[in-house]
């Protein structure tokens, strides 16, 4: 099928388009007396300062002039040809350069160290539909050192989040306020968290939000930061629906819980917290929040707020590897484990909070991970898609009693889940023991469990919380009582099963080894270091490893029914003599390797390392010389072209 065509732009913008200019002007000299004048740009009104001078950076002597121009039009189109990329980072870069800022009589040039560090970031989103950096984000030449008294463009977007927010007098710093947080509030929060337990906790972004908000996450580790050699990690996710406001509640009042009592010395939490690794994003849809927000809690409608800024359903927009896993296993073809994603994934509406979410799966190994929802009180697991296309029908993983034993640990520690009121919120799962098979209960493709499944090494199960999605401030706190004790037992199950280090006979790790378990069809692979966790129920099972180059080695391993504590199998693979290589291969493709923008190129689906390929590319690159797709916007309006963002 080919790929769609490009989206219209808006009208406004596509008439600005007339205005096209050739190319670039001439810089503005450096240190320069100069006039300070009211910008007024629109799409430069938020920038951090309320004077620019004329003639620009670029030598554009009006206002009228840098609208016209071609490098201005850029910055207004470019959050749509990036879907959301590294916006609004770039516009504010950019508007730096196109209106500098203008004080004390003269022009300040923006940092180019900001600079540096966004074109690191964001040159894959470019690379992805094939466009050359643009030459007036040239970091050597329309920047200043900060010693020079450069400006920092993105001092406003950062400034409102690093402010201490106060707490109320006589307040200790572990106190935890059971509100709702706005955005800005939350970020204030987990930075807070993380700076008091700085020796355990960070926090890092995974991308942005279409409208530009980070994608915060804290995570609680011995050591913070880097990934410890045999040490599981386990991600738990809020808000994918920005108005089912529970799960980031709990999250933000998690992490000021595992700060506070690690701190105080509680030997659950320490033991928990030495080993194993964290991550918490609070809100995967912080723009759909602000929507529901708006509305507030009591008033919020059942869908309002629920997709993010490009009114997409997050938890429809993963890759349906569900439908692919089950014709594979029609044709008795497949272990359900790395299928890769398919070519076509990439020419739809993919969003960017997606995106970050597959890149975040791409560099960490993760082992288990919990999705946090709200509509009901039931802990469901994959499979989310029926096997049976025209109604919902129980439809297991491979995993099923893995997968049980998961949503148990949640759910049998529940007060309200373990409730035996049938008119209860949730009380029509109760003769399930309030768990119940995702497909089972209603059935929907391009959910995130499934696709952490079958992607990954990751078991992810879904948490409704409560019937209602947006609930009031006073119902917080008992929320949290209901659900803290789950989310611990939850995070300690992931310690279940075994896990090893895989090597050659020199010591050496071998990554991307496979992990197969006789009786259950889907396979894990270790990471980098050589490691591996898989997940297994208790009972006596065949484990194998083997790897391309490798002759496999068999173990017999039991695990007891009351073992809290994973079991270490280490495996030694001999190389293969001069003979053929005999090894499992995931699902076979026909043609040529298998490419994703997130990842590389594997005859079987086996991504490789991150960030060796464009991140997101939304249409397929342009062949044989011919143009790219988004070409078109510029041509079609106007004779003057900005060629300079031509690669080729």
């Amino acid at each position: 099928m080919p790929p769609p065509p490009p989206p219209p732009l808006p009208l406004l913008l596509l008439a600005s388009l007339a205005a096209v200019a050739a190319g670039p002007g001439c810089p503005l000299g450096r240190g320069r007396a100069a006039t300070c004048v009211d910008p007024q740009l629109r799409t430069c009104s938020d920038v951090a300062y309320n004077h620019t001078a004329f003639p620009t950076l670029l030598g554009l002597r009006s206002r009228e002039a840098v609208e016209s121009s071609s490098e201005y039009i850029l910055l207004s189109v470019l959050h749509h040809l990036l879907e959301g990329q590294c916006n609004p980072d770039l516009r504010l870069l950019g508007c730096a350069v196109l209106a500098p800022r203008c004080g004390d009589g003269r022009v300040h040039r923006p940092c180019r160290h900001v600079c540096e560090d966004l074109r690191e970031a964001c040159q894959p989103a470019f690379d992805a539909i094939d466009m050359a950096w643009p030459y007036f984000l040239d970091c050597g030449s329309y920047f200043a050192s900060v010693e020079e008294g450069c400006h920092d463009p993105l001092e406003k977007l950062r400034g409102g989040l690093d402010a201490e927010e106060v707490l109320p007098s006589g307040l200790p710093p572990t106190f935890v306020h059971f509100t709702h947080h706005s955005y800005a509030q939350m970020v204030r929060v987990l930075r807070r968290t993380a700076a008091r337990c700085a020796h355990i906790a960070k926090t890092y972004s995974i991308g942005r939000s279409f409208n530009g908000k980070e994608l915060l996450v804290i995570e609680f580790s011995a050591r913070p930061g880097q990934h410890e050699l045999m040490e599981p990690e386990v991600k738990l996710i809020g808000n994918i629906h920005g108005n089912e406001v529970a799960g980031r509640e709990m999250l933000i009042y998690l992490a000021q819980y595992l700060c506070s009592e690690y701190l105080l010395g509680s030997p659950r939490i320490q033991r928990l917290l030495n080993t194993t690794r964290i991550h918490l994003l609070p809100s995967m849809n912080p723009d759909g929040y602000e929507v529901a927000a708006a509305e507030g809690a009591g008033y919020n409608g059942w869908t309002s707020g629920r997709q993010n800024a490009q009114n997409l359903d997050l938890n429809r927009n993963f890759p349906d590897l569900t439908s692919e896993y089950y014709r594979l296993e029609a044709s008795g073809s497949i272990r359900s484990s790395r299928i890769p994603i398919p070519q076509h994934y990439w020419w739809g509406k993919v969003a960017p909070e997606t995106k970050a979410i597959i890149k975040w799966m791409r560099t960490t190994p993760f082992v288990l991970s919990a999705s946090l929802h709200g509509g009901d009180l039931v802990v469901s697991y994959p499979f989310d898609l029926s096997k049976h296309s025209q109604e919902e029908k129980f439809s297991p993983t491979p995993d099923e009693k893995m997968f049980k034993l998961l949503a148990r640990a949640y759910a049998d520690v529940h007060p309200m889940m373990m409730d035996r009121s049938e008119n209860r919120c949730g009380g029509n799962f109760l003769k399930r023991g309030s768990i119940i098979n995702g497909a089972d209960w209603y059935s929907f493709t391009g959910g995130m469990s499934d696709f952490n499944y079958l992607h990954s090494n990751c078991f992810e199960i879904t948490v409704e919380l409560g019937c209602v999605k947006f609930p009031p401030e006073e119902a917080l706190y008992t929320i949290w009582q209901h659900n803290k004790e789950p989310l611990l037992n939850f995070v300690e199950m992931v310690h279940r099963g075994i896990k090893g280090v895989v090597m050659d006979k020199f010591g050496k790790p071998v990554k991307n080894a496979r992990i197969l378990v006789k009786g259950i069809r889907h396979d894990i692979t270790t990471a980098p270091d050589g490691d591996y966790w898989r997940l297994l129920p208790p009972g006596s099972h065949i484990v194998i490893a083997q790897a391309p180059g490798y002759s496999k080695v068999i173990k017999k391993v039991t695990i007891p029914a009351r073992m809290k504590r994973a079991g270490r199998v280490d495996f030694i693979l001999q190389p293969l003599g001069t003979g053929p290589k005999k090894f499992l291969l995931g699902p076979r493709r026909s043609g040529s390797a298998v490419r994703d923008p997130l990842g590389g190129a594997s005859p079987y689906g086996e991504p490789q390392e991150p960030g060796q390929e464009p991140l997101g590319a939304r249409r397929q690159p342009s062949a044989g010389g011919s143009k790219p797709w988004w070409w078109s916007y510029f041509t079609s309006i106007s004779q003057h072209k900005p060629r300079w963002l031509l690669k080729y």
